[in-house]
């Protein structure tokens, strides 16, 4: 079982058309592929390059993560509420290895 494990956080319950602010954080160590091991051997680039948002299977947020992004990516965007549903969230690495976490949103 893989070490890297995303966490997201989402309201469980808000008012419709409420502005809401989604975290995400993902514990992954970024290798850029310029850093060296205490041999002096280059640790091969190992990052995640795309992170994804849906909502009811509909992309609401992407984005592409460079060398430059700092060990364990915390992200964060808005979205406005307008119904209940589910959000889907991925993280895919160099490796194709993806990462993914769903949360269920209720709108009142």
């Amino acid at each position: 079982m893989s070490k890297i494990k995303p966490r997201v956080k989402v309201p469980k319950e808000v008012s419709i058309d409420e502005i809401i602010e989604i975290k995400t954080l993902i514990r992954h160590p970024m290798h850029s592929g310029r850093m060296k091991d205490t041999d002096g051997q280059t640790i091969p680039r190992h990052i995640i390059n795309s992170f994804s948002a849906k909502f009811n299977g509909k992309e609401i947020f992407q984005m592409d993560l460079e060398p430059s992004i700092s060990t364990n990516p915390f992200i964060v965007f808005q979205y406005k509420a307008k119904e209940s549903g589910k959000f889907d969230f991925e993280w895919i690495d160099d490796n194709g290895e993806i990462y993914s976490i769903s949360k269920n949103m209720v709108v009142s």
